[in-house]
């Protein structure tokens, strides 16, 4: 296996698993690694996407060829070694992912036992972020239509804050699912990405999945 999760198949190609990011901090990234280590000459049963990416790796589903298969990619996620990420994709291929880290996240297995999504209050902690991971979850304040993108505004108006940005294709997809800007104003939301500093920290949202709805109790819950 070669750095950060990259899988080297038998092939010589390298691959990386679909779904997920891999750890920024070094000691979660070696849990996963140790995790993935453990596979290690087993044969595959994949799923490959069609085109490999500007890196040259395959992104692709993996599974073990067992009497009880296990998933690669849904086994880190579902033990809180990797959160869930759709990366460049337009879309989540693997929704279902999503449930894996929302149970791995209750019971604070791996990652989320130190880090837990970051409340968007905390801006000067996600400003110290920029550029890693970032999941973050708070009250969206306003929502600004604009032609090429969309502003999710996590501060009352004038006063510095997480801002979410989303394409205009993806705000496309959202409004098709229900997230139009009446229905998320005033709204708690978990929303994922690498964070950037403008003014103060954004996270640029490429796939709708990235962008969950909480519902009140869900949010005291957590």
């Amino acid at each position: 296996m070669a750095a950060r999760g990259e899988l080297v198949l038998a092939s010589g190609r390298r691959a990386r698993l679909d779904g997920l990011r891999w750890p920024d901090d070094p000691a979660a990234a070696e849990a996963a690694r140790a995790w993935l280590a453990g596979f290690a000459g087993r044969p595959l049963a994949t799923r490959e996407a069609p085109e490999p990416d500007r890196w040259g790796r395959i992104a692709l589903d993996a599974a073990t060829q067992e009497d009880e298969p296990v998933d690669l990619a849904g086994g880190l996620v579902a033990a809180g070694l990797a959160p869930v990420d759709a990366g460049e994709a337009d879309s989540l291929c693997r929704p279902g992912l999503l449930a894996l880290e929302d149970a791995a996240r209750r019971a604070g297995r791996g990652l989320w036992a130190e880090s837990p999504p970051v409340p968007v209050e905390e801006a000067a902690r996600l400003s110290g972020m920029a550029g890693r991971f970032a999941v973050v979850e708070g009250r969206v304040r306003s929502v600004g239509e604009r032609e090429r993108r969309t502003y999710l505004n996590f501060a009352p108006f004038g006063q510095e804050g997480v801002t979410v940005t989303v394409s205009k294709r993806t705000w496309r997809i959202m409004l098709e699912r229900g997230f139009s800007a009446v229905a998320l104003r005033g709204r708690r939301v978990r929303a994922r990405g690498v964070v950037e500093l403008w003014r103060w920290p954004t996270l640029d949202i490429g796939a709708a999945e990235m962008i969950e709805m909480l519902d009140e109790e869900q949010a005291q819950r957590r």
